[in-house]
């Protein structure tokens, strides 16, 4: 085994951490109060080819792996932008993955090439306020009529749909009543999301607040045959395809987090003086920060080797979701310690780590609960009888 980063790998996290030099904490904190979208961050990252990092040259793109994707957005979350950061790339950059893998040719050629330049922003409209982790249960409904689908719904927590030209949605296609397997009749539409049939409102929520995130009703919204990703009624299958890439490239975010955290507490705890002594001397203090950066660096041997398997296309739906639920917990942990270490700093949000704390606490939440991924293992791994 050979731990070490490529030449390669090591240029990319050499570049991406100058890139992240010119957005400071006081920059992704205004951002974060004033909930505004990083436009100037996410166009430098656009101009720097970031966004094509994990697609096929021949659009444009860069033709690297997820172990490369993993690294660029784990240096960006670690620079201290935290998700309100991560969050614009990685929808770029795994938003697009079922048309990169699934999308007829001349899809490919119309739209990838526009999302890498950053001229085209996709939101992901999966999830219902009925369906949550059950995604067979949505409602969204699209009818043919004529060349076009006619598109009926709602969807909760679709994220950047503001700023978003295209949204890629599930909907059902056929009747659930009409089908033998229920994750049929299900298909994939690259949507329009600007349009008079389109009503956005965002969701007020705990972090990530320089990316909102929408719910989204659509009304009659007219959506092109051309713009259906590969076949009708194949869309969940399409869905399943990502799951294992998307849980990594969000683990590595979320210890890119737990290292932004940590790194602040440690030079709080080695400045901070009470009782004429810096507070770093204390157990207390320190052994939290120790075990912190123990469950790091063990959460992001697990990122590295879930994203290789993947690279090598190797089966690795354990090591993907145990990837990320490694990662979170060890992300909110080291984060959690950070925000105690400040003591009453650490509400504070000059001293940011409320914010890496608010962000960090969203990765046990999304893109799957930890208790969902820990019913994967039960089933999948162990073979325990299934729970729901």
């Amino acid at each position: 085994m050979d731990f070490a980063l490529s030449e390669e790998q090591q240029l990319i996290r050499t570049a991406v951490q100058k890139l992240c030099a010119g957005f400071d904490d006081d920059y992704w904190e205004q951002c974060d109060r004033n909930q505004t979208y990083p436009q100037d961050f996410f166009d430098q990252a656009a101009k720097a080819g970031w966004l094509g990092i994990a697609t096929p040259e021949r659009y444009g793109g860069a033709g690297q792996g997820i172990q490369e994707a993993a690294l660029l957005l784990q240096e960006v979350a670690g620079s201290g932008a935290a998700m309100n950061g991560a969050t614009p790339l990685h929808l770029s950059i795994f938003g697009m993955h079922p048309v990169v893998k699934h999308g007829f040719e001349a899809m490919r050629e119309k739209y990838l090439p526009e999302v890498v330049s950053g001229k085209l922003q996709v939101a992901f409209g999966i999830t219902e306020p009925d369906a949550g982790s059950d995604t067979t249960a949505i409602k969204t409904f699209a009818r043919r009529d004529g060349d076009d689908y006619i598109v009926k719904g709602r969807k909760v927590w679709t994220t950047r749909a503001f700023e978003s030209q295209r949204v890629l949605l599930l909907v059902r296609t056929t009747a659930k009543a009409d089908i033998a397997k229920k994750t049929d009749g299900m298909t994939l539409l690259l949507a329009e999301l600007q349009r008079p049939e389109v009503q956005i409102s965002a969701i007020p929520k705990l972090g990530r607040n320089a990316v909102r995130t929408c719910e989204v009703v659509f009304d009659d919204l007219p959506v092109a045959d051309c713009d259906r990703v590969g076949e009708e009624g194949q869309g969940f299958k399409y869905l399943l395809d990502g799951l294992n890439a998307e849980r990594v490239l969000i683990a590595a975010e979320a210890v890119g987090i737990g290292y932004a955290a940590l790194r602040r507490a440690v030079n709080y705890a080695g400045e901070r003086v009470v009782f004429d002594r810096p507070i770093g001397k204390n157990q207390a203090i320190a052994f939290p920060l120790a075990e912190a950066r123990t469950r790091l660096e063990a959460a992001e041997l697990m990122v590295r080797k879930a994203a290789w398997m993947i690279d090598n296309e190797l089966p690795c739906g354990k090591e993907a979701n145990m990837a990320k639920w490694l990662a979170a917990e060890a992300g909110f942990f080291a984060a959690d310690a950070a925000l105690q270490t400040h003591g009453g700093f650490g509400y504070a949000c000059e001293y940011h780590v409320e914010r890496y704390w608010r962000e960090a606490r969203l990765m046990k939440l999304a893109p799957i609960s930890q208790e969902m991924v820990i019913n994967y293992v039960a089933e999948h791994v162990l073979h325990l009888p299934r729970s729901y």
